[in-house]
């Protein structure tokens, strides 16, 4: 039976949809959405490289975009943490938001800032997590949260294909819990934020002096000057909203040393009297009424430093105001000793989540404070999974990339895919175009034969591909890399592969004819042995052992196979060198090669920060030891040591990975050809095509 596949929005494609099936036996993880493929038009086939490192110089590239992309999906009402500390509905997030991700800095994981870099809605099955704490989150199978030891998707299997890193009964997620969305201000909300604000620092005092002339002099000023506009903005406009004219000025002009200060000033006694009645002690104060006190206390007084959230103020009547307020609340705070000022502070305790669950209940205005960039990631919270629960429908689901990686989902430590917005080099949305939209070039086997026949052509080796698996999914409909062969194999041209696929085993005849004819051969990228390693490095690639019965079916048909023990990443996968070369040779491998771990550009950041979150406790090694072999840098663009490295470690490598592969009778070899192979290369004469368009299939 078919597998059903659900609706994904996207924009109105171009070109026309093309629909695939898949073959079960060569994938591990079947697509699930509609694939849709785009026509490359374009002329040209053979790409170039004069890199000295890269022992080829064409190479051909059918597919760009890949469908075994990572897709991770949320509700659309899960609250996503922004940079001032609100949180925002994650269908209403946008691109170029500043939402809060994390960096590891020592020993503790911290909340930074993060942008959106990418916004996309689609439609998954629909699954509940339900954490002790009540928190409760709708996701994707295929989601990933942080948990105490390490990433690991809302649904997976202990055996099988299916088997993944996922949530079970017991496992403690990252983060300080769902929160409530701040509620809706209220009349008593407003009255209660601007006593707070005004008392707590505002001049409202009215006095009386003799004046020669006249009978009295009464005075009646209101004057708040306030730095952060937030808290000075939100009073003006609920003053002015009750028909209290207070005008702005410039209360102080700025200075080397500091900002410059606005300010809201009355002198008219009606505007005196409207305040004062605004700000008059409730006889009963509702919770409405104490929730905006607070908001406006801790605009007024409040401060958030270095963990610690405190409300100061000389007031007695305001402290003991601000303590009952918090008391109404649940709040745990205690009223710390005076200082030789007289001033005394409620300090408010339970860590994070306490701090967090105040500035979402209060939503103060000066959002500068309520942001716990730089907070270390610890709580004593339980958040540990009590429920995971497949709905049983396919519902809208949402999901960003930012520059972290990550995102805080209510209120919990949630992954996203790093990898969509390079879609949009192709002109194509970084959403759900990144997982279901492949650009591929049809006339592919045509083009190349156009090549092969231009007089230039010597019958160099052709290598498949230099940017995507020419064993992508997509092979098993478009079948664009057997046409390749078959061109190949009319021209007697050498062909080398480097793949992770197990559907390059559907091709075996034409490579074992080819190989006879011409030269063909073979390179399966193993870098990673143990399973628990490649599952965190290549979530969404066929297991080691799956990619090493690649080599022993090649090696039975007489096909040159070997492995690319690439990349190495020091100190997380040069352990598994030997026993990766001793597997392929006992599959029948006659090469290997390997490349150390490249890390230009943007591709750092990647590395590193999916490194951090998949295996947190070998990310400092890793990094130090990545920085060893390159001269102190993590990248090192100069040709010949870009793949090998330099120093100690890095000379290390190298000697274990030779010594190994000349004990095994393992050629250090990849897809290039000895300078001294025939050149077997030839173009077919008319009567050979004619009879092949007559009697080819």
């Amino acid at each position: 039976m078919a597998r059903p596949l659900p609706l994904v929005e996207n924009p109105q494609n171009r070109f026309d949809a093309t629909y695939t099936t898949w073959d079960v036996e060569a994938l591990e993880d079947i697509p699930r959405a509609t694939l849709h493929v785009y026509e490359d038009r374009t002329r040209n086939i053979l790409a170039t490289n004069d890199s000295p490192d890269v022992g080829f110089r064409w190479s051909v590239n059918p597919y760009r975009g890949c469908t075994h992309a990572c897709s991770y999906c949320l509700a659309g009402d899960t609250l996503v943490l922004m940079e001032d500390g609100s949180q925002r509905p994650l269908r209403d997030v946008r691109i170029g938001d500043v939402v809060l991700g994390t960096k590891r800095v020592g020993a503790y994981l911290r909340f930074v800032r993060s942008t959106v870099l990418a916004h996309w809605r689609t439609i998954k099955p629909a699954v509940r997590v339900r954490l002790a704490d009540g928190t409760e989150l709708v996701a994707s199978p295929d989601h990933r949260f942080l948990t105490r030891r390490g990433w690991k998707h809302v649904l997976g299997t202990q055996h099988g294909r299916a088997r993944r890193p996922h949530l079970t009964e017991g496992s403690r997620m990252l983060g300080f819990g769902q929160l409530p969305a701040s509620p809706a201000p209220t009349e008593d909300y407003e009255r209660g934020y601007l006593t707070g604000m005004i008392r707590g620092d505002a001049l409202l005092h009215s006095y009386r002096y003799e004046r020669e002339g006249r009978s009295h002099g009464d005075q009646f000023p209101f004057r708040l000057a306030l730095v952060d506009l937030g808290g000075l903005s939100r009073t003006w406009e609920l003053l002015t909203q009750r028909q209290i004219t207070t005008p702005p000025f410039v209360f102080a002009e700025a200075t080397n040393d500091r900002r410059r200060m606005l300010g809201i000033r009355s002198g008219s006694r009606g505007a005196f009297e409207a305040i004062t009645s605004l700000v008059a002690w409730p006889v009963t104060p509702t919770r409405e009424w104490e929730r905006g006190f607070l908001a406006g206390i801790f605009d007024a007084e409040g401060s958030y430093s270095q963990g610690i959230l405190r409300i100061s103020d000389a007031d007695p009547h305001m402290l003991e105001a601000t303590c009952a307020a918090f008391a109404s609340f649940g709040f745990d705070a205690v009223l710390e000793p005076a200082r030789d000022n007289g001033v005394r502070s409620v300090r408010l305790r339970g860590g994070l989540r306490a701090q967090m669950r105040f500035f979402q209940l209060t939503d103060p205005a000066i959002r500068r404070k309520c942001t716990p960039e730089g907070r270390a990631l610890k709580h004593r919270h339980d958040l540990s999974v009590v429920e995971v629960t497949p709905l049983g429908v396919d519902a809208p689901m949402f999901d960003i990339t930012t520059s972290t990686g990550d995102f805080i989902a209510n209120g919990v430590v949630s992954h996203n895919c790093f990898a969509r917005p390079t879609h949009e080099y192709l002109s194509f949305g970084a959403g759900s175009d990144f997982e279901r939209k492949i650009v591929a070039k049809p006339e592919a086997p045509a083009l190349l034969r156009e090549a092969f026949e231009k007089r230039s052509w010597k019958g160099e080796l052709v290598v498949m591909s230099g940017v995507t698996d020419c064993y992508q999914p997509l092979e098993q409909k478009m079948r664009l890399t057997r046409g390749l062969l078959e061109v190949c194999l009319e021209y007697q041209n050498p062909v080398g592969i480097i793949t992770k696929s197990p559907l390059v085993e559907r091709d075996i005849d034409l490579l074992a004819e080819l190989a006879e004819k011409a030269s063909a051969r073979v390179s399966v990228s193993i870098p990673f042995w143990k399973k628990d390693i490649a599952r965190a490095m290549e979530p969404n690639v066929t297991t080691p052992e799956r990619r090493m019965r690649i080599v022993e079916r090649l090696a039975k048909a007489g096909i040159p196979v070997g492995v690319s023990v690439s990349p190495i990443a020091p100190g997380l996968n040069d352990e598994d060198i030997g026993e990766v070369l001793e597997a392929a040779k006992d599959a029948g491998a006659t090469h290997a090669f390997y490349v150390l771990l490249r890390l230009p550009g943007a591709v750092k950041e990647v590395f590193e920060e999916r490194l951090r979150r998949e295996l947190p406790l070998r990310a400092d090694r890793v990094m130090n030891r990545v920085r060893e072999t390159r001269g102190g840098k993590l990248y090192d663009a100069r040709w010949a040591a870009r793949g090998t490295g330099e120093g100690v470690y890095a000379e290390t490598i190298a000697t274990l990975f030779d010594k190994t592969a000349r004990r095994l009778g393992l050629r250090k070899d990849d897809v290039t050809l000895s300078p001294e192979a025939p050149n077997t290369f030839r173009r077919p004469d008319r009567a050979e095509r004619a009879g092949q368009r007559t009697f080819g299939f």
